[in-house]
């Protein structure tokens, strides 16, 4: 059963647990929660019955689109869970060489979102946990896009058709889009992979 329940970035440890960490540790654990909850990828991290043990702040959208409902239950996406079985047998083969297994859930055209997932051998619990990295492939190619143009000091114009390819449009598409004409598109991208090899060229 699905269930994400926010946890704050502040490190909260009982007073029993305290002596276990020295003010080193406590500042690497905060550190690393606010290194997660910074990603823009969605973190999951499940037990052994699929329940989300953690999730950061980019995994509540994600997971928004992934739910699939039973019902009025909602329940883990069925590609994720798969993966995490999977694994479960795999992992007693390969217990000294972890192994991470992916797939791809496609929402719709602009929501294809790259599953990445592996097992966690944690020493507090007995066990298995697994890491689920969640990353949509459409955003993804945009911010790439984006610092392409600056990279490449693309004009307001170029960058709209560089944006529009690297998205996977074709240039008919993108004339259809833009309301140019495809020699117009050809025209911008012959003068971006100019920009583009001179830039490579001045590395």
């Amino acid at each position: 059963m699905l269930t994400l329940k926010k946890i704050s970035a502040k490190t909260n440890i009982s007073s029993k647990n305290c002596h276990r960490f020295d003010e080193n540790n406590l500042l690497q654990v905060y550190f690393f929660q606010l290194l997660i909850e910074s990603l823009e990828d969605g973190i999951l991290i499940l037990d052994d019955m699929g329940k989300v043990v953690h999730a950061n702040a980019s995994a509540y959208p994600m997971c928004t689109q992934l739910q699939q409902e039973y019902g009025h239950q909602k329940f883990m996406h069925s590609v994720i869970w798969q993966l995490c079985q999977s694994l479960i047998d795999k992992q007693h083969l390969n217990a000294d060489n972890p192994i991470v297994l992916s797939d791809e859930i496609v929402v719709n055209p602009s929501s294809i979102f790259r599953i990445r997932v592996r097992c966690l051998n944690l020493k507090i619990t007995q066990m298995p946990h697994f890491l689920v990295t969640i990353e949509n492939s459409h955003e993804s190619l945009k911010n790439i896009a984006i610092a392409e143009v600056i990279k490449y000091d693309l004009t307001p114009r170029e960058a709209e058709i560089w944006s529009l390819y690297r998205g996977n449009y074709s240039y008919k598409d993108i004339a259809a889009k833009l309301y140019i004409t495809i020699n117009t598109v050809k025209k911008h991208m012959k003068n971006i992979h100019a920009k583009r090899q001179a830039y490579l060229e001045a590395q």
